[in-house]
């Protein structure tokens, strides 16, 4: 399997390790739980997802009786800061004030949500210049 595939999650899989992130862990049947009712995925099909998801190392399962519980290896905030860094290098030439610019541009942002960032940016400038 090619290293990128193991990296990053599909469409699918990232829905089901949200799930399995809010939930701590969970059994094929908590999975199923939390997805929406129109979803309508049949109990083999969430299993050989979760099957694929501890494959590709994004989690693990312990047996508890004939029932496997899975349980996120890689927390959120770190796929996230994974997904980010490629989305960066592949779509904004590897250039995150590209990246930044294009969110503060594209999405409507409050006065409020704008000095959020900005609390953040001096934030980090001032622990930078520590």
């Amino acid at each position: 399997m090619k290293k990128d595939k193991r990296e990053f999650l599909t469409e699918v899989e990232l829905e089901f390790m949200t799930h399995l992130w809010r939930l701590g862990q969970g059994s094929v049947r908590d999975v199923l739980g939390q997805l929406a009712p129109e979803r309508d995925l049949a109990y083999t099909s969430a299993a050989t997802i979760l099957r694929i998801l501890e494959q590709k190392e994004f989690v693990t399962s312990t047996k508890k009786g004939k029932t496997h519980i899975y349980k996120p290896v890689l927390a959120k905030d770190a796929y996230q800061s994974r997904s980010l860094k490629a989305l960066s290098e592949k779509l904004f030439d590897d250039t995150p004030t590209m990246l930044i610019a294009r969110l503060v541009d594209d999405y409507n942002l409050t006065e409020e949500a704008l000095e959020e960032i900005r609390a953040l940016i001096e934030k980090r400038l001032k622990n930078d210049t520590d």
